[in-house]
């Protein structure tokens, strides 16, 4: 099978069914990528995101995983979309969530365990940049290097956010919670639920 670089470059080249199997082989991530933040009005931004996929592939150098260069462009095509939203005012993804910008959740989460509904809404409290750190972290195995390609950021930068995205997490965990049992539940099985949520918003 050939990995990611070898479909690129076949693509490149005008072999159309290697950028549609490229396509296919990451949709699932990049839809669940945007159902956290937007719900089920996800559709229009993962084909804006492959359509500048498309429009800008001669750009990648090959120097990191394409994976990666995906979930990059994934993110600018979210801020935009926020940008768009929350028109007239100061967007600010280090202080702004999803919630306060009264964006819908993925109406699948509502046949969910409730540790997942739990984590799902903390996710989606905590400033967008947090949530996107946390979810390429848990969600995609993104390494904290290959995140801070995604955002731009130095990688101690990266670190320190993931650190600070965590306690903040675990305190609207705290927050959410109706019982000290569903508490310790939720925060004790935390990559548990996370890989469950992951499953359900695929």
């Amino acid at each position: 099978m050939r990995d990611d670089l070898e479909l690129l470059a076949a693509w490149r080249e005008g072999d159309r069914q290697a950028g549609g199997e490229l396509f296919d082989r990451h949709f699932v991530a990049i839809r669940r990528f945007f159902r956290s933040k937007v719900g089920d009005d996800y559709e229009e931004l993962v084909q804006r995101t492959f359509a500048r996929c498309v429009e800008v592939q001669q750009r990648f150098r090959g120097d990191g995983k394409f994976r990666s260069y995906l979930f990059a462009i994934a993110a600018n095509v979210l801020r935009e979309h926020l940008r768009e939203h929350h028109r007239g005012k100061q967007f600010d993804g280090d202080v702004s969530s999803v919630v306060d910008l009264a964006l819908p959740g993925p109406a699948t989460a509502a046949g969910a365990r409730r540790e997942q509904v739990v984590l799902l809404e903390a996710l989606r409290r905590l400033p967008v940049n947090d949530q996107i750190v946390l979810e390429l972290f848990y969600w995609e195995q993104l390494t904290s290097a290959e995140i801070a390609d995604v955002l731009e950021l130095p990688h101690g930068t990266v670190r320190s956010r993931l650190r600070l995205a965590r306690d903040r997490l675990r305190g609207h965990v705290d927050e959410l919670s109706r019982s000290p049992a569903e508490l310790e539940s939720t925060l004790g099985g935390l990559e548990r639920w996370a890989a469950e949520l992951r499953q359900q918003l695929g």
